[in-house]
């Protein structure tokens, strides 16, 4: 019997969002976008920053002439992205640069997220990175009106982070190769 074939960008996002971001509850409100199907995932094949900006110049155009009651946010996967989180993380430079040229940070802001994915001033390895780990590299278009009223409704928005990083601390190795597959596939 042959070996199953790897799952794609697609479904490891998915299996992502269904089991880490919304199983987790890492975000309070993915899970009802999800489920009323107003998440817009796009895989892009840009495998330069140029191109990648091309097709986020896209995605905020698109999202900017949608009605949020159809299509709330957008994932933008870049799969093909040459590098690691340093060249990502020099890419988001450029990705703040266009929101501003482009007027659009007063309607969207960007999450970013990528396998490697590391806070200032922690290594590595530290379980807390987990938080904002996702199988490729992500731009999340967030409308801020959206997250506005979101951070509105609840209590204490802020504490978000900091339960998030304590979740991921309390899981031992076998749980996080359980959520983190992608992370271990070279293992």
């Amino acid at each position: 019997m042959a070996d199953p074939k790897p799952a794609g960008p697609e479904s490891d996002i998915m299996r992502w969002l269904e089991q880490v971001v919304i199983g987790l509850d890492l975000c309070p409100f993915a899970g009802r976008v999800v489920a009323d199907g107003r998440l817009r995932l796009r895989i892009s094949e840009a495998a330069g920053e140029e191109e990648a900006l091309a097709d986020l110049q896209e995605e905020l155009t698109l999202l900017a002439a949608s009605d949020p009651v159809e299509t709330e946010t957008t994932l933008l996967a870049l799969p093909r992205l040459p590098g690691g989180f340093d060249a990502f993380n020099e890419l988001l430079a450029l990705v703040d640069l266009l929101l501003e040229e482009g007027g659009w940070q007063e309607r969207f802001q960007i999450a970013s997220f990528h396998p490697q994915y590391r806070f200032a001033g922690t290594g590595p390895e530290e379980p807390g990175n987990l938080t904002n780990r996702s199988p490729v590299p992500l731009l999340h278009i967030l409308r801020e009106a959206s997250v506005a009223a979101a951070v509105d409704s609840l209590d204490d928005p802020a504490s978000i982070p900091a339960r998030n990083i304590r979740l991921m601390e309390s899981f031992d190795a076998p749980r996080r190769r359980q959520l983190f597959p992608w992370l271990y596939r070279d293992d």
